[in-house]
């Protein structure tokens, strides 16, 4: 009996290390299957893919240095016309809207009393001449009888003041006379300036008092002002490049087929307007093709000067991240490095880069959300295959990839 208890405890200590052999064998076996999975799996990794750009070349430039602000259309000269005396308005010899130069008759009052009172004014000099010229006749006949004794001293001295008295009245005629002629020439109203007529607010038949109510407006077009204001800040730039001659100005129109005009800065404000930190200043249009019209708003650009060789980059180059404004580079290799950038200004949409680009670097200007640095990337604008082959792109990076294509690229928001 012993000897069968020990035969059975050896043959479970068999079947135990048996089952202890096989857990070990399927632990090897798992690990194995694990490192092979994983290393299938690494190894099926495709590389990572260039990300598709828009690129462009910081270029050299000379870029203009302009203060740009929104101005007002106003007349060279505003005249309002009135009529300087009693009466009815007999004829209208223009049209509205009508381009009229000066002295061109506008509206003639009627005449005919006017000219009755001047004759009336006439008749009276002709005879306080004729008692005037009797009364010095006389004058000097008395003189002659006084020297003599025939006549006293106080009847030739009564003489004398009445010829010296009609004389004065001849006077007083004549100046009636020039009044009553003056008021005639009133009643024919003319253009005192060149310009263009406005609305007719009196017509024909219609009686008008002297300076009551306007019956048209002329403004002068040709030249023009046009008004605008810059802040303080500027006002010091402005004289310093003035002194050195006239500045060039540009009002741009939308009725002159996105043409701008020329014109030249005459006019700066003689105090700050305290109230909003602006100057007023004015500039001069010859406006021969009527491009700016009174009242309009137009966009002014003023420009000081013309500086020479500026490093400039397409102004969607710039993005504005957490440490400041930055672009991102493409290197030889095809990747690219943000850069953090110094931006002072932008003109006609493109950046002016004070410091952090070099002029023939090349920066992205569309597809930056989906870059981080060191990302590779993959020029797709018109210009890929060249701007590949100045970084020493290989012939599949400079390939098209049609998949890329098939949709538009994804812009900055």
């Amino acid at each position: 009996m012993g000897d069968g208890l020990k035969q059975t405890r050896r043959q479970g200590d068999g079947v135990t290390r048996g089952k202890a052999r096989s857990t070990v064998l399927a632990g090897i076996l798992f690990l194995s299957l694990v490192t092979m999975t994983a290393g299938c799996s690494k190894a099926k990794q495709p590389p990572p893919r260039a990300v598709p750009v828009v690129a462009e070349t910081a270029d050299r430039k000379n870029v203009p240095l302009q203060v740009k602000a929104i101005g007002n259309v106003e007349a060279y000269n505003t005249v309002t016309i009135k009529s300087q005396v009693n009466g009815e308005i007999a004829e209208v010899h223009f049209r509205e809207g009508q381009d009229v130069k000066q002295g061109k008759l506008l509206f003639q009052i009627d005449p005919r009393p006017f000219e009755s009172t001047l004759r009336q004014a006439e008749s009276a000099l002709e005879r306080d001449r004729a008692q005037a010229k009797n009364a010095e006749e006389e004058s000097r006949r008395y003189a002659t009888l006084a020297g003599k004794g025939f006549v006293s001293v106080q009847e030739y001295d009564r003489a004398r003041t009445n010829a010296a008295a009609l004389d004065a009245v001849v006077k007083a005629d004549e100046a009636a006379v020039e009044n009553a002629r003056l008021q005639l020439e009133y009643t024919a109203i003319k253009a005192p300036i060149d310009g263009r007529t406005g609305a007719i607010a009196i017509q024909k038949g219609n009686v008008v008092k002297a300076n009551d109510i306007p019956l048209v407006t002329i403004n002068q077009i040709t030249p023009i002002y046009v008004t605008f204001s810059v802040p303080e800040q500027d006002l010091a730039n402005i004289k310093r490049h003035q002194a050195s001659g006239d500045l060039h100005v540009e009002a741009n129109v939308s009725n002159n087929g996105g043409r701008s005009v020329a014109g030249k800065l005459t006019f700066i404000d003689n105090k700050v307007n305290t109230q909003t930190g602006t100057i007023l200043l004015k500039a001069t249009f010859p406006n021969r093709s009527h491009a700016l019209w009174p009242g309009q708003f137009v966009e002014v650009l003023l420009t000081l000067t013309t500086e020479r060789d500026r490093t400039v980059v397409p102004a969607p180059a710039v993005q504005t991240g957490q440490q400041g404004q930055f672009v991102y580079v493409v290197k030889d290799d095809m990747t690219v490095e943000m850069r953090p950038v110094t931006v002072a200004r932008t003109v006609d949409n493109r950046a002016v880069i004070e410091k952090g680009v070099q002029p023939g670097e090349t920066v992205v200007t569309d597809g930056q959300l989906r870059l981080v640095p060191g990302a590779r990337v993959e020029i797709k604008n018109a210009n890929a295959e060249q701007n590949a082959g100045n970084h020493g792109g290989t012939e599949a990076q400079r390939k098209p990839d049609a998949k890329m294509n098939t949709g538009p690229s994804r812009t900055k928001p």
